[in-house]
């Protein structure tokens, strides 16, 4: 076996597994009872997967070391969207105020 075999072999792998248990919860539906305790950990699900996934856009944009400075336009848009999202609490207005500054400041700031 080769290398790319063994990759296809374990995508196929980790695809099945997936698959299974997405499949069991839909199937045992209301059968498996889940407790209060596990319904409450899924409910940051969400919120975690999303924060792992724009953290580190933000911080390191070139994927290489983290870009802590006003010249990182990714940095200070997240920034300003944390500000407007907790004066404001309005999620359209934090997404379109951040999307300005953002393009503003590439503009401003990278040129």
């Amino acid at each position: 076996m080769n290398a790319t075999s063994n990759y296809v072999l374990l995508i196929l792998g980790m695809a099945l597994i997936t698959y299974l248990i997405r499949a069991a919860v839909f199937v045992l539906g209301e059968r498996l009872p889940f407790p209060p305790i596990g319904r409450t950990a899924l409910s940051f699900v969400p919120v975690t997967v999303l924060t792992a996934i724009i953290v580190p856009m933000t911080v390191s944009p070139h994927g290489e070391t983290a870009e802590l400075t006003w010249r990182n336009p990714q940095l200070v848009a997240a920034l300003v969207a944390i500000a407007v999202c907790v004066l404001t609490k309005r999620p359209l207005l934090t997404i379109a105020v951040s999307l300005a500054v953002f393009f503003a400041w590439q503009f401003a700031v990278l040129r």
